[in-house]
């Protein structure tokens, strides 16, 4: 059982010796310290051509993994606001601050996000932005509940069923991804959110 509190989880995340898990508003995410994003890959048995995605409790908190035109930021920041918080994973060029590990094989961008969950956001405010991914084995549906989540990764730290009661309000449906292409949006997966721009 891995089963923590509330602070435990953090500080856990924040050591960057442990992955964690926590709800969001679309599937519950396993979450690991940017700089530790192999542990991730790891445990998921994932291949290291489908990168992770940088969660964090603001858009402020992301800008500083871009790079791009003035015009471009003020679009992306535009579009951000428009769609954040909320189910939308924006792909775009990742500067010099984006660790390796968390997009091997193309580290030349990265996606973003920002959960409209407030215990998502809760966490993410105390621990700093995350590399995040769907709680489950490559290739397999995605974990909904607790139950699942410590049965497929039994060494990941979940929160105790008290810290989880008003968590219930998300949705099974994945983030939309859009990568910019230099012009215009590429939608790479459609999910909960109709990106309109």
């Amino acid at each position: 059982m891995t089963q923590v509190s509330l602070d435990s989880l953090i500080q856990g995340a924040i050591s960057g010796d442990c992955i964690v898990s926590f709800p969001t508003d679309t599937v519950p995410a396993l979450a690991a310290r940017p700089d530790r994003a192999e542990l991730i890959f790891a445990a998921k048995q994932r291949s290291q051509d489908k990168p992770l995605i940088l969660m964090a409790a603001s858009s402020q908190a992301l800008w500083p993994y871009v790079q791009g035109s003035p015009a471009e930021l003020t679009f992306w920041q535009q579009v951000a606001q428009s769609y954040w918080p909320g189910a939308l994973t924006l792909v775009l060029p990742a500067s010099a601050k984006v660790p390796a590990a968390m997009n091997p094989i193309d580290p030349t961008t990265i996606g973003l996000r920002v959960p409209n969950f407030p215990l998502a956001l809760k966490i993410l405010e105390q621990t700093g932005p995350l590399a995040t991914t769907s709680a489950n084995l490559s290739g397999q549906a995605p974990r909904s509940s607790v139950a699942e989540i410590e049965a497929q990764f039994p060494e990941v730290l979940t929160l105790v069923a008290a810290e989880l009661t008003t968590a219930t309000t998300a949705s099974s449906l994945p983030s939309t991804v859009a990568k910019w292409t230099g012009g215009d949006w590429e939608i790479l997966r459609q999910g909960a959110i109709e990106l309109k721009c």
